[in-house]
Parts: C-alpha cells; sequence; structure tokens
C-alpha cells in the first residue's frame, strides 16, 4: 500500500471581520492577514464576503461575487493581493542631477579664474 502525505495548507473554513481574513487549516492551525491584503474583499458587502466556495480540496477560496481567489500557501507566505495596474500609486523615481544642472547657491556666480592674462 503506497501511502502519501500531503504537506500543502488545505482551508477547510474561513471567516472574514471587519478587519481580518482567518482560515482554520485542516492541520489545526488558524492563520490570519489583514483585510486590507485583498482590496476586493475589503470593498465587498457582508454579503459578499459570505459568499465563497473552498477551491480544490482545500487549496484556496473563491469569492464569486467579487471575483477574488486567496490560497492558503499566500496567506501562509505573506503575499497580498496586487491592485490592478490601473489603480496602482505612481512609482516615484528619484532625480537624477548631472553636476552642470545643479542650481548654484543664492548670491554666487561662476568667475573664470583663468582671466586670459
Amino acid at each position: 500500500m503506497l501511502t502519501v502525505a500531503i504537506d500543502e495548507p488545505r482551508i477547510l473554513s474561513i471567516e472574514v471581520s471587519d478587519d481580518r481574513i482567518s482560515a482554520e487549516l485542516a492541520d489545526g492551525r488558524t492563520i490570519s492577514v489583514p483585510l486590507a491584503w485583498s482590496w476586493r474583499l475589503s470593498d465587498a458587502t457582508p454579503a459578499q464576503r459570505a459568499n465563497y466556495e473552498i477551491i480544490g480540496t482545500g487549496e484556496g477560496v473563491h469569492w464569486p461575487d467579487i471575483d477574488e481567489d486567496l490560497s492558503a500557501r499566500g496567506m501562509l507566505q505573506g503575499i497580498p493581493a496586487r491592485l490592478p495596474s490601473a489603480q496602482k500609486e505612481p512609482r516615484r523615481t528619484k532625480r537624477r542631477s548631472s553636476s552642470n544642472n545643479r542650481r548654484k547657491p543664492a548670491g554666487r556666480e561662476d568667475h573664470n579664474l583663468d582671466s586670459g592674462r
């Protein structure tokens, strides 16, 4: 007889509160992540949050009303949902300044030290 140990985390149940997403795992652990990690669940109504399906044998959870999926592995590894590119915050880039474009302190002027003498 062949016995295979499954070490993948499996979700048995899920609960979404006003600030957390908590999952009860098959191995007895309960894990939770901030609700803010799922912008779709954060914006969902209580009825939408309550309407979910366990995916497969517990690999994850799907909320059909808001098209959101969370995996047990993602929750354990601390991977928040990404915002769509249109809603991402603008990236801030560092300005590169060249020595020719630096501002000079007020009251100072460039003087040619070699005045042609």
